[in-house]
């Protein structure tokens, strides 16, 4: 998915629905038809002290939060008109991950229940419709600001506007190679899997149980707790194995039984709209057993050994023996999942793959080790193809950084120039007590 473009948009939207007395549960803001609640600003300041962002009262911090909820609710106006859309395993993912960061800034699980006043579940539940608004209005930017570009000139010119002082340390970044090998899993291992969802199957149409009940019981992803619901999605959004399956689904019939490359899928359809639609599904995944993992490492240890005889190199190895279809095609070189640079700073290297370079020099390869990054069990090699000391920062080593500088730059013109234009067409009533608010934008008060 991605993610906010522009720091200042980057807002925190959870607002969790604590207890409030009817004095603060009044109306701050009406934004065409949708509403800001005095609790809304509230919660959120909450969070904010949770995580840190603020220590103690600040009126400007609440007039900050709800210029965002603002801003917010322009965009979602517009998201609807254009009719976007995001699956619910998109929002459960991004409150998973919020709450956890909570839960790492208050202590504990009891720490964080007891300063919500109320159980994680519950939390989460408050916490998923702002979170859906969020990824909303996300998408409905990267819409407004799709189509800008820059041209080597205007990165030149940009570049030539910066004092030589003012220019940034870059830190040290490296560029990293791998190869990867997903264990196989037997035939009969796939059979047992197969036979189980047939057994599902025929439970749901004999009416045993119902197609949801099995999905929270079994199903082993993360959209068991809704049931099995994926939420809307288009065709591309998909497995092209399971877009398939789910396309040619008729309302409430069940599908044949799918193998993707996540695991072995039966699915239901719920609705369609247009292009998209929303499925439930059972995804059962085949066990690996220690010999499989013996076999995967032995194939790997061999393709480090060719490596390490000089009879191929990586990029070859990579090409033919890797299974990982996104670094296969371009030398096994993996790309950073925030800027798509295949230069990554060290932060950005998680997990076993982080502990594997510490220990190498540029040229070297790794040994095996497993990485379940990807949410499968996979065996990899890795290789520092280059490294790039920390330095001051220059066009020739650091193009593509200024570029993107820029590229922000143009894109939060455009946004700020849509905000503008978003303030003036739109009804918009303000609450007394924000009239003389310092807002970064004027027109908010009519």
């Amino acid at each position: 998915m991605k993610h906010c473009l522009l720091p200042f948009f980057l807002f925190f939207c959870g607002y969790l629905a604590v207890s409030q007395s009817s004095s603060v549960d009044k109306i701050v803001a009406v934004i065409g038809e949708e509403i800001i609640l005095k609790s809304d600003i509230e919660n959120e300041y909450m969070q904010g002290q949770g995580q840190g962002l603020i220590s103690s009262s600040s009126a400007d911090y609440r007039v900050e939060i709800l210029e965002r909820l603002l801003i917010q609710k322009l965009l979602l106006a517009q998201a609807k008109i254009d009719s976007i859309t995001v699956t619910e395993e998109e929002v459960e993912s991004d409150v998973e991950r919020q709450v956890e960061d909570l839960i790492k800034n208050i202590g504990s699980v009891e720490k964080l229940q007891n300063y919500f006043g109320k159980n994680i579940e519950d939390i989460k539940s408050d916490m998923r419709a702002p979170f859906r608004e969020r990824l909303i209005t996300d998408q409905m930017q990267q819409k407004i600001v799709e189509k800008v570009r820059t041209t080597p000139s205007e990165v030149r010119t940009f570049y030539r506007k910066f004092p030589k002082d003012s220019l940034i340390d870059i830190p040290e970044k490296y560029e990293i190679q791998q190869i990867v090998i997903q264990p196989t899993v037997g035939e009969a291992e796939k059979e047992r899997i197969r036979e189980r969802l047939r057994e599902f199957r025929e439970q749901i149409q004999n009416g045993e149980k119902t197609f949801t009940t099995l999905a929270v019981q079994y199903s082993e992803d993360g959209s068991a707790i809704r049931g099995g619901e994926l939420g809307y999605n288009t065709k591309s959004g998909w497995d092209p194995a399971f877009a398939e399956a789910a396309f040619s689904l008729k309302p409430g019939r069940i599908s044949k039984i799918v193998e993707s490359e996540f695991g072995f899928h039966i699915l239901q359809l719920i609705d369609r709209k247009g292009e998209q639609v929303n499925v439930r599904h059972i995804i059962l995944q085949p066990k690996v057993s220690d010999e499989e993992r013996k076999e995967a490492l032995a194939r790997l240890d061999t393709v480090r050994q060719y490596l390490q005889e000089g009879k191929m190199t990586f990029e070859e190895a990579a090409f033919f023996f890797s299974s990982d279809k996104k670094t296969r095609n371009n030398g096994g070189l993996i790309a950073s999942p925030y800027s798509l640079d295949s230069r990554m700073a060290k932060a950005e290297i998680q997990g076993d793959m982080a502990k594997q370079v510490n220990k190498l020099k540029v040229g070297e390869i790794s040994e095996s080790f497993m990485d379940r990054s990807n949410g499968k069990e996979e065996y990899k090699i890795i290789r520092i193809k280059a490294l790039y000391p920390q330095h001051k920062a220059n066009l020739d080593d650091d193009w593509t950084e200024f570029e993107t500088l820029l590229q922000n730059e143009k894109r939060m013109a455009l946004l700020e120039k849509w905000i503008q234009e978003k303030q003036v067409e739109t009804y918009i009533r303000i609450d007394d007590a924000y009239k003389n608010a310092g807002f970064r934008y004027k027109n908010w008060v009519k």
